[in-house]
């Protein structure tokens, strides 16, 4: 009994927790994400207009189409892949987001394997 009594508060406070879904905020802007590759971080920069995404990656600028699934996932269709790999979709879902920033997941279209990232709104 007194194991339940101790669970009580915290499970209120748990079940208070709201995350925070401001996905239109992210729609449109300019972003940038980081990542480590085989230890050395990587960033990418990208401009997001409604339904273009325009991204800059090593002095390489690619583009990509968006098609909003809803307001916090949609799908990415790169406009002039270079080989097979970029052909495929990237299906994206904006998890959490903050004033600034969004937490995100991101896997190919039709995949299980999926992968989480943090985006940052640079202006």
């Amino acid at each position: 009994m007194k194991k339940i009594l101790f669970l009580l508060p915290i499970l209120a406070l748990v079940s208070c927790y709201n995350t925070e879904h401001n996905c239109k905020d992210f729609k449109t802007g300019k972003f940038k994400f980081e990542t480590e590759v085989n230890g050395v971080k990587k960033t990418t920069y990208f401009e997001r207009k409604d339904d273009i995404e325009i991204e800059t990656f090593e002095g390489k600028i690619d583009t990509a189409t968006i098609r909003w699934v809803s307001d916090c996932e949609y799908v990415l269709q790169k406009k002039h892949p270079k080989n097979m790999a970029e052909e495929k979709a990237i299906s994206m879902k904006i998890l959490t987001t903050s004033k600034d920033s969004y937490t995100f997941e991101f896997g190919l279209v039709g995949s299980e394997e999926k992968q989480r990232g943090t985006v940052y709104k640079v202006d």
